[in-house]
């Protein structure tokens, strides 16, 4: 009877939520009945109840020849369900065969979505499911409502970063969206170890870390990830999104009663781990302290928690409360899960993300413990942005790691990460750990980018990070900036809609780097400017005409940069300037410097 459960499982709504526990008491229990005076487990009553298992069991009894048979009928009409046995009409297989379209009962009778009777959606003219007609309707609808999305053919230039060429070798374009936010993907370095550990360990690891995926080049990176965050160890996945998914999943299925509590803004890596686990999910207003505490205090105390959130929301550009969050974290025995991806490379003094930046001092010192990082239970981050390769991670205690290393799938079932991309994450990650210069100058060409924009009535939406996001407010419209910008003025900026932002907050998200200079930047400002007169795009004055809206147009929402001015050094060219310098002036000097140091150091390491 177990196996036939088994088997069904995957065909029955019932039988599918319904634990193992629950089925195998039901389909053992004798309490009932059968008409022919024999005994019936109360799953076989259940079971006579549905409109599609009473037909197949009915068969079978039939079939069978003898109604005391009252098991061997459900088992039989199990099978004849899921299309293992012969009813005397045609089964159900997962084969195309033209032989299994009739069936005792539809196969999605207990589906709500299907009525019984009328025709299934998109069926074709002989009666099978017409998939391509399928497609072109969900298809048509990305259409209609303009968020169907087109792939442009951008080709980085890594001796000319930011800039690329289109599928036309010629054609030039100025990439402002890149995600390689320090352009760590051309770093002299980073190729230099990629080349030569590709040269002398090939293409490919081999296999899962399980088999023969193993090396010393994944020992090396989560030692050198472990030592960035202050952590006991790492775990390194194939991205961040599969390192989210698969930590989540694992950590929500074996807690038991494990509830997570999850930011309204969470990456969607992040939201697809906690439904896998199957845990219960409670979500909470974006960086919303007030509303996370009363939904923590309706808890129990002695229930699992995780608190999952991230330092840098990407589409918005704003900081999560970490500092608050480890506080209500401790006092409501909860797990902190921190997502570090935008920040990590980006932020404190050695790139460790924004929790290692709330304690800048602390940690240039060598004074990790005690501070808001060393409080983080959990700390997921990407090779793939700021350090420029490919890959993601996560860091915390060596028994959480290990336990997420031996019973992950997203881990165990997945083949090792190059070892030259391994190697290249190394480096990046070690040499951001002792230069600083190319976050600094990341986060002035930011800063220089918003106050230009702001200065041409151009709406940014106000954050403290390094992420641009100039709102337009309609999908339609931020498609044709986009295509206008790339076409008319070479200038690549991705609009962003949804899901990836609610319907009417679609916008176009520049990501500044270290390689902006000014005469990019000047491009860049009078190209938008000139496209938002185009187009008619609203700006900033007439959102504030209309209330403000996200944060534009309302002077409240104002915000000071993570990055202090002090931070930045800003006060010291302050000092060696003369007197009555404009802020212009400052801040074009010191991009001046920083670009200069940063030159120098790039080659360095060319030499």
């Amino acid at each position: 009877m177990d196996a036939a459960l088994r088997q069904s499982k995957a065909l029955c709504p019932f039988m599918k939520k319904a634990s193992p526990a629950t089925l195998r008491s039901l389909s053992t229990a004798s309490r009932q009945t059968s008409p022919c005076g024999g005994s019936m487990s109360n799953l076989q009553t259940i079971a006579r109840r549905c409109p599609i298992m009473g037909k197949a069991m009915a068969v079978q009894t039939a079939k069978a020849g003898k109604v005391g048979l009252g098991g061997m009928a459900a088992i039989g009409a199990l099978r004849a369900f899921s299309g293992k046995v012969n009813s005397g009409k045609a089964k159900l297989h997962t084969s195309r065969s033209n032989a299994a379209t009739a069936v005792d009962a539809p196969l999605f009778g207990h589906d709500k979505a299907f009525q019984p009777g009328k025709p299934a959606r998109a069926a074709h003219h002989d009666g099978k499911f017409d998939y391509e007609n399928f497609y072109s309707a969900e298809l048509d609808k990305k259409h209609k409502d303009k968020s169907y999305r087109y792939f442009n053919n951008i080709n980085r230039l890594a001796k000319e970063f930011p800039r690329a060429h289109m599928s036309d070798k010629n054609e030039r374009v100025t990439v402002w969206c890149s995600n390689d936010y320090l352009g760590m993907g051309s770093n002299p370095h980073v190729l230099k170890t990629m080349h030569e550990t590709l040269e002398e360990y090939g293409a490919g690891a081999g296999g899962t870390r399980n088999i023969s995926g193993h090396n010393r080049h994944a020992v090396e990176l989560e030692a050198r990830i472990a030592k960035l965050h202050a952590k006991e160890a790492a775990l390194v996945f194939t991205s961040c999104y599969v390192a989210n998914d698969a930590t989540l999943t694992t950590l929500g299925s074996k807690l038991p009663n494990c509830v997570y509590l999850s930011d309204s803004l969470n990456h969607n890596s992040m939201i697809t781990g906690i439904k896998h686990s199957g845990a219960k999910k409670i979500v909470f207003k974006h960086n919303d302290l007030v509303d996370l505490e009363a939904k923590l205090a309706s808890l129990p105390l002695e229930v699992p928690k995780i608190i999952a959130f991230e330092s840098v929301y990407s589409m918005c550009g704003s900081i999560g409360p970490i500092e608050g969050i480890c506080d209500l974290a401790e006092k409501y025995g909860a797990l902190t899960f921190l997502d570090e991806v935008h920040a990590v490379g980006m932020y404190g003094p050695h790139g460790a993300g924004v929790a290692e930046h709330l304690d800048y001092e602390a940690h240039i010192a060598g004074r990790p413990r005690g501070t808001v990082m060393d409080r983080v239970d959990i700390i997921t981050a990407t090779l793939g942005k700021a350090y420029g390769c490919v890959g993601g991670y996560i860091a915390g205690s060596a028994k959480m790691v290990d336990t997420v290393r031996s019973l992950a799938a997203g881990f165990i079932f997945t083949t090792t990460l190059p070892p030259a991309t391994m190697a290249g994450a190394r480096t990046a990650i070690e040499y951001q750990m002792e230069y600083q210069g190319d976050r600094r100058l990341q986060q002035l060409h930011t800063r220089a980018v918003k106050d230009s924009l702001s200065a041409r009535d151009i709406p940014v939406i106000p954050n403290p990070s390094h992420i641009v996001p100039v709102l337009v407010g309609n999908a339609e419209l931020a498609k044709k900036a986009s295509d206008m910008l790339l076409e008319d003025y070479g200038i690549y900026v991705q609009s962003i809609n949804y899901p990836t932002v609610p319907v009417g907050q679609e916008r176009l998200r520049i990501t500044p780097t270290p390689g902006h200079t000014r005469e990019y930047r000047d491009q860049l400002v009078e190209a938008v400017d000139e496209v938002f007169t185009k187009l008619g795009i609203k700006r900033t004055s007439e959102w504030a005409a209309e209330g403000g809206f996200i944060g534009v147009g309302d002077p409240a929402a104002a915000v000071e940069p993570i990055w202090t001015d002090e931070q930045l050094g800003i006060d010291e060219v302050v000092k060696e300037m003369k007197a009555g310098a404009g802020p212009v002036g400052i801040m074009e000097a010191l991009l001046e410097r920083e670009t200069k140091a940063t030159a120098n150091a790039v080659g360095a390491a060319s030499a």
